[in-house]
């Protein structure tokens, strides 16, 4: 089964960047990303799951919620099996728990923005925006 990994969170000031990653384990066992189109999702305390970012299987289209476009950018490399979230000029309103989330999608050119599109959750991976 397909099991996500999120690193690269952390503690930062406004205006500062973070990239987090979204890792496929069990990579040695043939397991990879290649056919699963990915989300970023990120919950803050007392809220709703909210998307932020979301890219198709084939790395050819990907989309933003309105609070991050400029600021965040969705990438994929294949040859590592990951994907990644740039964050940056980030505000205190960033503050949350990231989530990575993947979704089979033979259809390369398309992407999912609810969280019930999504079979596979990483644990998720904090990020703290604050002076």
């Amino acid at each position: 089964q397909l099991q996500l990994v999120e690193s690269g969170g952390g503690l930062v000031q406004p205006g500062g960047s973070l990239r987090l990653s979204c890792a496929a384990s069990g990579f040695a066992s043939g397991f990879t990303l290649e056919n699963y189109a990915i989300g970023w999702f990120r919950q803050a305390p007392g809220k709703e799951r909210e998307g932020v970012s979301w890219i198709s299987s084939s790395g050819s289209v990907s989309n933003y919620v309105n609070s991050v476009k400029g600021r965040f950018t969705i990438s994929r490399d294949r040859a590592k099996n990951t994907v990644y979230l740039q964050m940056n000029s980030l505000k205190p309103e960033d503050t949350a728990v990231y989530y990575c989330a993947a979704a089979y999608s033979p259809i390369t050119y398309r992407y999912f923005t609810r969280p019930s599109d999504y079979n596979f959750w990483g644990q998720g991976t904090q990020v703290t925006v604050s002076s």
